[in-house]
């Protein structure tokens, strides 16, 4: 499957690991980025100079009209999207249940089902013009964690779970597969300041013994983006060293 890979938020953090992966497959990546120019700036070059093809691209990936401007400007400069990661988040901040507002709720819909659903709905007609295409989501497993301090977070990824089966049954007839990678805790640049205690007691808890890598993540997305996995759809894969295990 021919194309392009759009990857939100992925000036750093996960999304930047998930660009890399996909560009050392050959596909030409879209490195989408809202506040630092720079950052995204680094990952392209790093691509680059490894024989890889990207741009950067700025956008609010949670406006409509900036959405489709940014579908518009990847596909004019890369070529079709056949593979888009939503991967942009917001702050996740930790509110005790009492305390929670509504706004608070928006916020996380807002990253979770407001912005995945802007982006399929831009892509999602190209691909079934093209004969199929891949969306993959990243959630997350605090959804079944049940963290405390987390209910907004936590109901806006059962949300996002929930639009990847509904995505998968309506779009599979296009040829479009939807599913979500489910990373357990994986500590990346803003996780900088947690205080080793806090790290090391989750790592007890983790039947591997150990973090996770953002790469074991981005490979689980590259899988999912070759045609490997092309009879998959409507799964949730989780990838947290079996942290949640029934």
């Amino acid at each position: 499957m021919d194309g392009s890979v759009l990857v939100t938020g992925a000036s750093r953090g996960l999304g930047a690991h998930i660009a890399r992966r996909l560009a050392a497959d050959g596909r030409p990546v879209a490195v989408n980025y809202l506040p630092d120019r720079a950052e995204a700036e680094r990952v392209v070059a790093g691509i680059e100079a490894a024989g890889g093809r990207a741009a950067a691209f700025r956008a609010d990936v949670t406006d409509e009209a900036d959405v489709t401007a940014l579908v518009a400007a990847v596909e004019s400069q890369l070529g079709p999207i056949a593979v888009l990661v939503p991967n942009a988040t917001g702050p996740q901040p930790m509110i005790d249940a009492v305390d929670v507002t509504w706004r608070d709720h928006l916020q996380q819909l807002t990253f979770f089902v407001k912005s995945p659903t802007l982006l399929m709905q831009a892509v999602a007609p190209g691909m079934r013009t093209r004969g199929g295409g891949r969306i993959i989501q990243i959630g997350s497993d605090v959804f079944e964690r049940a963290a405390p301090g987390m209910s907004a977070y936590s109901a806006a990824k059962g949300a996002q779970l929930s639009l990847t089966r509904a995505w998968a049954r309506e779009l599979g007839p296009w040829g479009i597969t939807v599913n979500v990678v489910a990373p357990g805790w994986i500590p990346v640049e803003r996780h900088a300041e947690i205080d080793p205690r806090i790290v090391d007691e989750y790592r007890r808890e983790v039947p591997l013994g150990r973090m996770g890598t953002p790469a074991e993540i981005a490979d689980v997305v590259a899988f999912l983006a070759s045609e490997a996995a092309r009879f998959i759809t409507g799964e949730r894969i989780t990838v947290n060293g079996g942290h949640t295990m029934d």
